[in-house]
């Protein structure tokens, strides 16, 4: 399916599905090659954004945040064919929604304050001098 009728279709279904669909291809596009762990840190880092505000108020307005994540920078004739990959996303994207449903006690946190990140190979301007956390190739930061 390519990138951009996937997104498409999120903009039709209903809010959760809408949310769950746009954090799943997040992930896959993001970090479909890395471990759970490294899989579950990119969605946190999504859920954290949605939970404080600044990108938007839904998943789908965080991640399609305009060169935020992979969903806005990769192109829309992308085709997404690894489907034993995109199940992984999907899973991984509805434990992270239930995760951060829970009070924040109780949620399972891999990267604590993380709201960004960045592949091991760059090393972005706004990442100087910020504390990180490598997981696999990525780098999480606590920007904001």
């Amino acid at each position: 399916m390519k990138l951009s009728i996937l997104l498409w279709l999120t903009s039709l279904l209903p809010q959760p599905v809408a949310d769950h669909a746009c954090l799943a291809t997040t992930v896959y596009l993001e970090a479909r090659s890395q471990s759970t762990v490294g899989q579950l840190a990119v969605a946190e880092v999504a859920m954290r954004r949605r939970e404080r505000g600044s990108w938007g108020n839904t998943v789908c307005k965080v991640v399609t945040s305009p060169h935020q994540f992979a969903t806005t920078t990769t192109s829309g004739s992308f085709d997404i064919t690894n489907l034993d990959a995109f199940h992984k996303a999907w899973l991984i994207a509805g434990y992270s929604i239930h995760n951060w449903q829970l009070p924040v006690a109780q949620r399972q946190i891999v990267v604590p304050h993380a709201d960004h990140f960045a592949t091991t190979a760059i090393s972005p301007a706004w990442s100087h001098n910020r504390r990180s956390v490598t997981i696999g190739e990525h780098a999480f930061y606590a920007v904001n």
